[in-house]
């Protein structure tokens, strides 16, 4: 029996050249994208480097979230601490003893002299800070009757079972920075003189408590609080529009029963109603 050989054949296809040009260009112009990618980076690196994240220090301010129970607490260490009598120093322990933990001193370290006393008239704070989480310091103001105006920094620790404690000792520390108040920015002045005599009216209402007559100026859904401590409008001496465009700010020379004399900024919310002005707010919301 024959075989018969088998013969090689070839075949013979056709391609656009745009297709054999690009198939031996796209490794050329991967490496091109990867070596490009690759400077970017180095020069990011000698430009900004990444810089580790730097630790918190004390001087952290701004606290995460307010606690008004620490607050609370601060202030009355504060109030105690600087409330004694010389000639009752265990009374001063005592009412220190409460606040006190096995970190400080039973007295917080006070030492009384010989003689005299010491009164706080109020206390407030001024200042807060937040160095790590559940830790507040704050700077009390404290008016005394024999010191005078006394700033001093308590630490309050938030514990994990929520129990509140002294940080450590107190520590008597000066004001917070100030400056004196900055000219006020230019404003466009009221001359609608309706406007002004309703504002001059309500205002007039509203100083001297007289909430029957400020009503008939005030919108239906107006809300107002009035000051506790009637006055007298002596005058409107200024009235303008506030930068938001639909309130006006009125400065106005007022007087109390006593015959103190004030200059006071009101800002109120105005609107148009009917074909007349009207006001929807004074100054401040009694419901927020």
């Amino acid at each position: 029996m024959s075989v018969t050989p088998t013969r090689p054949s070839v075949s013979i296809s056709t391609r656009p050249l745009w297709q054999i040009r690009l198939a031996y260009a796209v490794p050329r112009y991967l490496l091109y994208a990867v070596c490009v990618a690759g400077l970017a980076a180095s020069a990011r690196f000698a430009i900004a480097p990444p810089r580790p994240d730097a630790p918190s220090t004390h001087h952290s301010s701004t606290p995460s979230q307010p606690d008004p129970g620490a607050r609370g607490y601060a202030s009355l260490f504060a109030r105690r601490y600087l409330t004694w009598d010389a000639s009752e120093p265990q009374a001063s322990m005592r009412s220190l003893a409460s606040l006190v933990g096995p970190g400080v001193e039973p007295d917080a370290g006070l030492r009384l002299p010989p003689s005299g006393e010491q009164r706080v008239e109020w206390v407030e704070v001024v200042q807060e800070r937040e160095p790590a989480p559940r830790e507040h310091f704050y700077t009390i103001a404290a008016q005394t009757d024999s010191a005078g105006l006394m700033y001093v920094s308590v630490g309050v620790l938030r514990r994990s079972d929520g129990a509140l404690a002294l940080a450590g000792y107190p520590a008597f520390v000066g004001a917070p920075a100030w400056s004196p108040a900055p000219a006020p920015a230019p404003m466009r002045e009221v001359s609608d003189t309706a406007l002004a005599t309703v504002v001059e009216r309500a205002l007039r209402n509203y100083l001297g408590a007289s909430l029957g007559e400020l009503a008939a100026d005030l919108t239906s859904d107006a809300r107002v609080s009035l000051p506790v401590l009637p006055m007298v409008l002596q005058s409107l001496q200024h009235l303008s529009w506030s930068t938001v465009g639909r309130s006006v700010v009125a400065i106005v020379r007022a007087e109390d029963g006593r015959g103190v004399q004030y200059t006071l900024a009101y800002e109120l919310d105005v609107t148009v109603a009917g074909g007349r002005w009207e006001v929807s707010a004074v100054q401040m919301d009694p419901d927020s």
